[in-house]
């Protein structure tokens, strides 16, 4: 069996030849990559957290996991609306922030790591937003190098960009590289899965739920 390294690095090496992802999805079925992913999402604060479910990482073992993966094989799996509650702005007003239940943040970051591995090389290097090592130091410290001679820095903001992503363009994008029906098709579901506000369900037609799902489409921001 293969470590979550070695199938992360042959995937970035795919990105970096720009050669399309074809049968990824049976990745999915490594549980080393569960275990990875667990280890790093496990220590948020959010870890106990409650979704729409009581389905929190309490109680997580490789018997759950391998449960998992079975649903996933034999294309099972089913993400559950995320519990959406409404978090206070600074500026005023509220964003909505998204609560899936653990079992799907687990797939979800096992995906995010897959995507991220792919499309990472890819990147400029002038893009410093979400990436692992980069962030708005290096970003300062470029501008720093690079920009000297500048009298004006100009700062933008895409408004209500997670809530307003559309699904189909953003499949049409992953399916240029994407090769894989069932991969693609995991990330549908879990785009079209919903949520849950006031304990009242409404679909998604647009968006992603901010700290669910938008933090895997974090890596496709080309």
């Amino acid at each position: 069996m293969q470590t979550a390294d070695q199938i992360l690095q042959a995937i970035r090496k795919l990105g970096e030849q720009r050669q399309p992802l074809t049968r990824i999805y049976r990745c999915m079925y490594n549980p080393q990559l569960y275990l990875a992913a667990y280890h790093k999402i496990s220590r948020n604060q959010g870890a106990l957290t409650p979704g729409s479910t009581n389905d929190t990482a309490d109680g997580m073992s490789l018997k759950r996991i391998c449960k998992i993966i079975n649903e996933l094989r034999y294309e099972r799996f089913r993400f559950h609306p995320a519990r959406r509650i409404r978090i206070p702005k600074k500026s005023g007003g509220t964003r909505p922030l998204g609560l899936p239940n653990f079992t799907e943040k687990l797939v979800q970051e096992v995906l995010r790591m897959l995507l991220e591995a792919y499309y990472e090389p890819r990147f400029r290097e002038s893009s410093h937003g979400f990436r692992t090592g980069r962030g708005c130091h290096t970003a300062l410290t470029q501008v720093h190098q690079q920009f000297q001679g500048a009298s004006w820095l100009i700062e933008g903001d895409i408004k209500g960009c997670f809530d307003a992503i559309d699904h189909q363009k953003l499949m049409d994008i992953l399916a240029c590289d994407i090769k894989d029906g069932r991969l693609l098709n995991l990330i549908r579901m879990s785009l079209d899965a919903g949520v849950l506000e006031d304990w009242t369900y409404q679909r998604t037609y647009s968006g992603t739920p901010r700290a669910g799902y938008s933090r895997l489409l974090q890596c496709c921001k080309f």
